[in-house]
């Protein structure tokens, strides 16, 4: 796909709210825009499950994930004063939460907020401030007037950006919407063998694509997400994880368990092959929907690919648009070599 219409459905799609739990207007998005040979349904879980035939059937079921929801921040209580207090949904470090613009389920936006650094002590200053120091400013001065835009169990997103940035982009959401947009991708081609795309939900908070492989029953699952790139001052190169524009990443373990070693074999010479280029994760950090589809009924052989990004799980994470094309060369490469399997 041409870059610039691959940068607007992104942008796209970053756009839209879809913290864990509440994936459902990225579902429909993604099935307004599947192709029309392709089959798709909803689970009880929220997975939007694709069904797309190809040339032949395979000998072993293939099945691709992307995770649709992202972090974000649940409504735990309202104020009297209509300040909202509130707790993170996934892993969102609170150092880049303080000062942010937000967006709850409503529409309303507000700000977070904490103690001003002026009325701290020596002692608060030094620490890192928890979600109970925290709370979401919408400009309501009262706990009635606050309820008339917010209840408790109300979700709420980093308000979106979409920016460019010298070669980069910059926004919200790039976890793992990125994913969703290649496996879309991946959706439109002509394919040799059939597979299933699932584009799952509340992977942030330990996934329902394990639900959905318990469904499909597939021989191979691959994961399809985003790494965290640390190619910054101050990491050395063998802690860095991974980097910006070197291409696709394929993880041998990480949190979550290890790859396939003949599929991840298979992977690196398809690479090889093909001169794609591409990187190993070099630490053993995170984990991907690959654990849950791994364990679900009987278990099958999984894979975990992605694409670099920095500043995961914040309102302003970063990639490189020149990594797309060779993922995407890797994805349509896997489905042909793995079919043949």
């Amino acid at each position: 796909m041409e870059q610039t219409k691959q940068l607007q459905l992104l942008k796209e799609l970053c756009e839209i709210d879809g913290v864990s739990g509440c994936e459902g207007k990225v579902a429909q998005w993604l099935k307004e825009h599947l192709p029309e040979d392709c089959t798709a349904h909803l689970d009880a879980r929220g997975n939007l499950i694709c069904e797309k035939k190809g040339k032949q059937t395979p000998k072993n079921k293939m099945m691709f994930a992307a995770h649709m929801d992202e972090v974000g921040f649940i409504i735990t209580y309202i104020e009297e004063s209509g300040l909202l207090r509130f707790d993170a949904v996934g892993g969102v470090d609170t150092r880049v939460v303080v000062g942010k613009p937000v967006r709850l389920e409503s529409g309303k936006e507000g700000v977070v907020g904490a103690k001003p650094i002026h009325l701290q002590s020596a002692d608060e200053r030094e620490a890192t401030l928890k979600y109970k120091d925290l709370y979401i400013d919408i400009g309501a001065k009262s706990r009635e007037e606050a309820e008339k835009f917010v209840q408790q169990g109300d979700f709420a997103t980093f308000r979106p950006q979409f920016v460019q940035m010298g070669n980069c982009i910059c926004a919200r959401a790039l976890d793992d919407r990125i994913g969703c947009l290649l496996l879309l991708e991946l959706l439109h081609e002509e394919l040799p063998y059939d597979i299933t795309v699932v584009f799952s939900a509340q992977e942030e908070i330990g996934g329902a694509a394990g639900n959905a492989a318990f469904a499909v029953k597939p021989d191979i699952a691959v994961a399809v997400d985003t790494n965290t790139a640390a190619d910054v001052p101050g990491v050395a190169a063998s802690k860095n994880v991974c980097a910006l524009g070197k291409g696709p990443v394929l993880t041998f373990q990480d949190k979550g368990g290890f790859a396939d070693r003949d599929l991840f074999r298979m992977a690196k010479e398809i690479c090889k092959e093909q001169e794609i280029p591409y990187q190993i994760k070099n630490q053993v950090v995170g984990a991907t929907d690959a654990a849950g589809m791994g364990k679900a009924a009987a278990g099958c052989r999984t894979l975990a690919m992605a694409v670099p990004t920095r500043y995961i799980h914040s309102p302003s994470c970063v990639f490189d648009p020149k990594d797309l094309e060779p993922t995407a060369k890797l994805l349509s490469a896997m489905v042909k070599r793995f079919g043949e399997m």
